[in-house]
């Protein structure tokens, strides 16, 4: 276990040397990826000081051992000591679980009305606000890319883009549907009603994912033709690339020279490939978001929120908490941990 500490201490490190680059600050998109990696790491880093620090003082309390003045005191020390190291060695053990690819990934975060008419439109714009708080809480960005209005208040559809550190790693597990059991605003008779919200949260494509192998790529020159002089007409600048597993093609034909036309023509057939992926994406998207949220029907539930009870639970791990106060505020991280406690768990028992 220290030897991977160790190790990951080194690489946290060289991230640290990195953001001190001037030519990886000059470049926005890998200072970004290198400093979302680097706060990725900071939590293990700290603990792992923490942890040495507790050894090296468990080492010196077992020295004092041999002076009987200071035995008895050391004897305590060593005890408290003791205890402390095997409860961060299960805290390590934990934080060195490895995590999904897809943890660092920003989201794609939907919220849509289920059923129970416009009290399920204010339950969104509820939990807008909720998710909208714990997003603030942990420093992520927010976009709002479509938000359609509810007639009697909330939404019948939010969809958020959302980005910082370990975004889908946090949130992953908020996919599916959302009940609420109180006494609607429109109900004059006080009578309780149920209705429910659905949550989907899926981690965003970015154009660093397309991956085109050279060994993929079928090159052909050409005399461009039309205007542009002598040039143009006399010499093979026209560039056209296919890429023969998908067989998307793209050619330029812009540029003076060849080197300008295979610039231009690789990044058309880049954001081509990338434009298919995302279209595929949004497809699997569709099709995930189904399985993940069931019919958005009240029975079909991960977590009720129960006002009348100031109670919440999360039926996947029988957590009930009775704060929903606190949680409708945006306090829910009690709730992620213990869902992460869950997988982590079953993570370990795969390994054992």
């Amino acid at each position: 276990m220290l030897d991977k500490l160790i190790q990951i201490e080194a690489h946290f490190k060289q991230l640290e040397e990195q953001l001190a680059d001037p030519e990886i600050i000059t470049d926005q998109k890998r200072y970004a990826k290198t400093n979302k990696e680097y706060q990725g790491l900071r939590n293990i880093v700290d603990t792992f000081y923490t942890y040495r620090d507790v050894l090296s003082n468990l080492e010196t309390s077992r020295e004092m051992l041999a002076d009987p003045e200071m035995k008895e005191m050391a004897q305590e020390e060593i005890q408290i000591l003791e205890a402390t190291q095997a409860e961060m060695e299960e805290q390590i053990k934990v934080m060195l679980i490895p995590k999904d690819p897809e943890d660092e990934r920003d989201v794609i975060f939907e919220i849509r009305a289920g059923t129970g008419g416009d009290e399920a439109s204010i339950f969104v714009g509820d939990l807008y606000r909720m998710y909208g708080k714990y997003f603030d809480s942990q420093g992520w960005k927010t976009e709002v890319l479509n938000a359609n209005e509810g007639s009697s208040g909330g939404f019948s559809k939010l969809q958020l883009e959302v980005s910082g550190v370990d975004v889908f790693g946090k949130l992953k597990f908020e996919s599916g549907a959302h009940r609420v059991q109180r006494v609607p605003q429109t109900e004059s008779q006080g009578r309780v009603h149920t209705s429910a919200a659905t949550v989907v949260v899926m981690p965003k494509l970015e154009m660093e994912d397309v991956d085109i192998k050279k060994s993929d790529l079928k090159v052909d020159t050409f005399r461009s033709s039309g205007a542009g002089g002598q040039h143009v007409n006399k010499t093979e600048s026209g560039v056209r690339f296919t890429h023969l597993p998908t067989g998307a093609v793209a050619e330029s034909t812009d540029g003076r020279s060849q080197i300008k036309n295979r610039e231009i023509a690789i990044q058309r057939l880049y954001q081509k490939i990338y434009e298919s992926q995302k279209a595929a994406y949004e497809s699997d998207v569709a099709s995930k978001r189904r399985s993940l949220v069931g019919s958005g029907d009240r029975s079909d539930k991960i977590r009720t929120y129960n006002y009348p009870q100031n109670r919440v639970t999360d039926h996947r791990i029988n957590l009930t908490l009775y704060s929903l106060d606190k949680i409708i505020e945006g306090a829910i991280d009690e709730i992620l941990e213990a869902l992460q406690v869950a997988e982590n768990a079953e993570k370990m028992k795969g390994d054992s």
